[in-house]
């Protein structure tokens, strides 16, 4: 009889910890990474023998990260909880508005590192809104703007400057329809910034 209670006990005591962690909250599941394009293709013009070098963009610490945000007001920011970028917003425009040139095919060498090349001019940037506004609507509507100033190097003279903003509807308060919205006025911010930059140098 001993023997039959102990190896009872044995057994409780064995399975006390798979009970216990059955009680434990499950883990959520990682977000679902999101990217934008760059602009695919601009009008034919004229190419230029000038290099540029595109700065990271500055923003504040609510968009310096790879969290998608929301504004539900005025005085807040939130993120989507279930979704993200493939990195932090500033690298990933950076990346983008570097593609977008490239695709225009009418700048010899374009680079995002100082080192990468001798850069004839460079694109500072300031990227100041890149968010989902819920204000008023059950669908949102997503704002881009991005403040643009042209650095003439070697001597860092200032030739140009100018701010870029676009607004896209997303079609439904879906995270899929909500991230074509960020790349419709994505698109419409860089096409403009690139043209813009080619003309100011010139």
């Amino acid at each position: 009889m001993r023997h039959v209670t102990r190896r009872l006990l044995l057994v409780g005591l064995a399975a006390t910890p798979a009970a216990c962690g059955g009680l434990l909250p499950a883990a959520p599941p990682p977000p679902k990474l999101f990217t934008l394009t760059p602009v695919p293709q601009f009008p034919p013009g004229t190419p230029v023998s000038w290099q540029l070098l595109v700065d990271t963009p500055v923003s504040t610490a609510a968009l310096d990260t790879e969290r998608i945000a929301l504004k539900r007001s005025p005085i807040t920011v939130d993120y989507f909880a279930d979704a993200a970028w493939t990195d932090r917003a500033p690298a990933m425009v950076q990346a983008l508005i570097v593609q977008s040139f490239e695709n225009s095919g009418r700048i010899p060498a374009i680079a995002r590192e100082s080192l990468a090349l001798r850069a004839d001019y460079v694109l500072q940037l300031e990227l100041r809104h890149f968010e989902a506004d819920y204000q008023g609507a059950a669908a949102p509507e997503v704002q881009v703007q991005i403040a643009a100033r042209l650095v003439k190097m070697p001597d860092r003279a200032i030739i140009a400057e100018r701010t870029f903003d676009a607004s896209a509807k997303a079609a439904e308060n879906r995270t899929p329809e909500i991230v074509e919205a960020f790349n419709s006025a994505f698109h419409q911010v860089t096409r403009e910034m690139v043209g813009w930059t080619l003309a100011a140098a010139r």
